[in-house]
């Protein structure tokens, strides 16, 4: 069990003050316990790839992080850097703002910007911020992240509001059907809240606390 959990988790460090030192060691804990991925911010991609070559071990990175609110030029061109440093998935951020406003055109919009851009070169994630929406929205945003052609739908950034919640997988779930992937992510710490998302539907978990989980331990990390 602890193996199939371990290829389900983006090993994760997003925080703003990460250093080299911590890049190197997330990317050895993922080789050594065999994490689906790291995920990093863009500038760490290429220190990630780096270490992990030549593993079974993706290089994850985020596009638009964390408030989702630049431009689909922008976020497209990030995408591309990326890849080209050695990302093999990328996890962009939509626009809330434009959400809210029901500008779906946009939103749809933005995200196919990212998914042409990974096309054939990166798997791609969208997420949606589910702490800053209602279920209409969330039901929404996933619509149009499928439309657009995403590999997978995510809850959280893990630096807003909340993060994921069983039953906003659940909804996810229901509203991508059984083949897009559903990340769960944002305050998933310990063993049992990441085994109640994958029951929930999760088909991938994002944390910091990898390590904590996969020994059934508690941890106080946060990205």
């Amino acid at each position: 069990m602890s193996e199939q959990l371990a290829q389900m988790i983006d090993h994760t460090l997003l925080k703003a003050n990460a250093t080299e030192e911590e890049i190197i060691t997330l990317a050895n804990e993922a080789k050594e316990y065999n994490f689906a991925s790291v995920c990093v911010n863009p500038t760490w991609v290429h220190k990630a790839a780096g270490i992990l070559k030549g593993t079974e071990v993706k290089v994850c990175t985020v596009i638009g992080f964390p408030l989702g609110a630049t431009t689909s030029d922008v976020k497209a061109f990030e995408t591309k850097n990326a890849i080209e440093n050695g990302a093999t998935e990328v996890d962009m951020v939509i626009n809330v703002g434009a959400l809210k406003d029901k500008d779906f055109d946009l939103v749809e919009k933005d995200i196919r910007a990212v998914v042409e851009a990974a096309k054939g070169k990166a798997l791609t994630k969208v997420i949606i911020e589910t702490s800053l929406l209602t279920d209409e929205e969330k039901v929404r945003a996933c619509e149009l992240a499928v439309k657009a052609g995403t590999d997978f739908v995510k809850t959280s950034t893990g630096f807003s509001t909340g993060g994921a919640t069983m039953a906003d997988i659940a909804l996810m779930r229901k509203t991508v059907g059984p083949n897009i992937g559903v990340k769960a992510s944002g305050g998933v710490r310990d063993r049992e809240t990441a085994l109640a998302m994958v029951e929930a539907g999760a088909t991938r978990i994002g944390a910091s606390a990898g390590i904590s989980i996969v020994k059934g331990e508690k941890s106080d990390a946060a990205y």
